[in-house]
């Protein structure tokens, strides 16, 4: 009798360590598929800069196309400008006239025949005649739009004879330094990530060895958004990521890409 029992405290603590080892083993398993990746889908975003005119006006005429590169001071497109020939012209007038009656006061002053409140007014006059002046003229030049930065042009809304209005883009440029890689992290994944960290890109159709630097890292929580079609990571919250490609020039807005955290580089950026 003492003999059957012992063997069955043998058995129960042989299947009692088996249980254990098992689950250490699960939980082993378990932790390390639950363990943060290293590899997240995005994709490429850009800030695109939108030219349009000061005031409503029709195309003249249009100096670029889609896909043409441009640099600063680059002529982009022109509006009819009668409106504001005119009104140059006009005050251009103004001043000759009010330069007469200013000149005139002044030489009276001289004379002691005018006063100096006759001199004063003139003078009002002829200063706020030139301010006039240089506000047309300004208007003038602005029909003639240029390139405010180097990039290339991405969209041109509007064609010759087409009105536009006021605020409205004509064309739209991207600087190489305003293209993005975009990309979402759960918050375990994180403190992994530092301001200036690289990161490996991949994408269809790509060169190979592409790379980035990370240059934003989002203070707030969002849902991950619809474009990550990851049943897994749908429910998450995630931190939204920015880098800066080294070579924009080799990628696209809007391609999807595969972004790879370099390994060790939270750990080295912590470490200085």
């Amino acid at each position: 009798m003492k003999l059957a029992l012992s063997g069955a405290k043998t058995r129960l603590l042989a299947l009692g360590l088996v249980a254990a080892v098992g689950a250490a083993l699960s939980l082993y398993v378990y932790t390390h598929m639950r363990a943060a990746p290293t590899q997240f889908e995005g994709w490429i975003e850009a800030y695109f800069i939108f030219v349009s005119p000061d005031e409503t006006g029709r195309v003249e005429t249009l100096s670029v196309r889609e896909g043409d590169t441009v640099v600063v001071g680059s002529p982009l497109f022109t509006l009819d400008a009668d409106l504001q020939k005119a009104a140059v012209a006009e005050n251009e007038a103004t001043v000759a006239n009010a330069k007469v009656a200013y000149d005139r006061a002044r030489e009276l002053l001289k004379k002691a025949v005018g006063s100096q409140k006759v001199f004063d007014d003139a003078e009002s006059v002829l200063r706020t005649a030139e301010a006039r002046l240089n506000s047309a003229r300004t208007r003038l030049d602005r029909r003639k739009v240029v390139s405010p930065v180097a990039g290339s042009v991405q969209e041109v809304y509007f064609r010759v004879g087409e009105m536009v209005q006021a605020g409205r883009p004509i064309v739209s440029l991207l600087p190489p330094e305003n293209v993005r890689v975009r990309f979402f992290v759960p918050q375990a994944v994180l403190p992994q990530i530092h301001i200036g960290d690289p990161i490996a890109i991949s994408c269809d159709g790509c060169a190979r060895d592409l790379t980035a630097h990370v240059n934003f890292i989002s203070a707030q929580a969002e849902f991950t958004p619809p474009v990550i079609y990851s049943l897994e990571e749908r429910v998450r919250l995630v931190f939204r990521i920015e880098a800066i490609p080294d070579r924009p020039e080799a990628v696209r807005v809007g391609q999807p890409v595969s972004v790879t955290l370099q390994p060790g580089a939270g750990a080295l950026h912590a470490r200085r």
